[in-house]
């Protein structure tokens, strides 16, 4: 079964359009109409309703589309591992906001110098967006916070992390939650401390900027939960009211179980 043939056959299923589809890939519409021809024509079946609105999967069509998406999964996959067979060529690297500020770009100059013909991308996200990511092939490792426990995923190294809660010095802080992004683990762990600290509810806000995060904490308006190095980074050391927290948050760097990089044995001996 050709790939490029389900390529266009997933993209008009997910836009419901060929026109759509046709322009996610810069195909014109006639040329991905006679795609979906083709590859109805090889099946037997036709795999949309042509609709005023238009398309939808037939019944035959709802049946292909999850083995459409395993295959360019897998020929994805397969793709990368021959590009880099001598050597890492690429290194997708997704890093949530807290790991960015603190050692990124450590592990950046680190590798321009080790594997100067390596090019790196990154995605910068929350923990939780990054595994997804991570699973459907999009990366080859994340920097997350906490063991993600996934049966998929394999961890290459660990990096600590001295948690803290952040307050206001000399006020009540307001019942407010600050976190960068949803989908932050570190507001997700907070709010369960809180939870169990008191009954309080607390309204949640996201702010992805971390020294407007810790100017909004030292007003009153909130709380949050750091890396100490990030109060250090911002000089808020002596601005805030600071207490350790007894859980884990470290941060882990994991790549996919059936896809690790061929560097592996750098990435799980590098430390910061």
């Amino acid at each position: 079964m050709d790939s490029n043939l389900l390529k266009v056959f997933v993209a008009v299923a997910n836009t419901k359009s060929i026109s759509l589809g046709a322009k996610e890939l810069n195909y014109t519409q006639s040329n991905a109409t006679l795609r979906i021809k083709q590859l109805e024509k090889s099946l037997g079946y036709e795999l949309f309703h042509r609709t005023n609105r238009g398309v939808v999967l037939t019944l035959e069509g709802e049946k292909l589309y999850p083995y459409a998406i395993e295959i360019l999964k897998k020929v994805e996959e397969a793709t990368l591992k021959i590009r880099n067979l001598d050597y890492q060529e690429l290194l997708r690297i997704g890093s949530t906001q807290s790991n960015t500020t603190i050692r990124l770009p450590k592990f950046i100059d680190r590798l321009n110098e080790d594997f100067k013909e390596m090019k790196l991308e990154f995605i910068v996200d929350s923990s939780l967006n990054l595994i997804e990511q991570l699973l459907d092939y999009k990366l080859d490792i994340a920097f997350v916070n906490g063991d993600p426990k996934h049966k998929d995923l394999e961890i290459l190294n660990i990096f600590k992390e001295d948690i803290v809660l952040v307050e206001p010095f000399e006020k009540e802080a307001q019942k407010t939650i600050f976190a960068y992004k949803n989908g932050c683990l570190n507001r997700i762990f907070l709010e369960e401390y809180l939870s169990q600290k008191e009954k309080s509810v607390y309204k949640k806000v996201n702010l992805e900027n971390y020294e407007l995060i810790l100017s909004c904490v030292k007003a009153g308006y909130g709380v949050a939960l750091f890396s100490r190095p990030i109060i250090e980074k911002f000089g808020y050391t002596q601005k805030l009211k600071i207490t350790n927290m007894d859980f884990n948050l470290d941060t882990y760097m994991v790549c996919r179980k059936d896809y690790i990089p061929l560097i592996e044995k750098y990435l799980r001996e590098i430390k910061f």
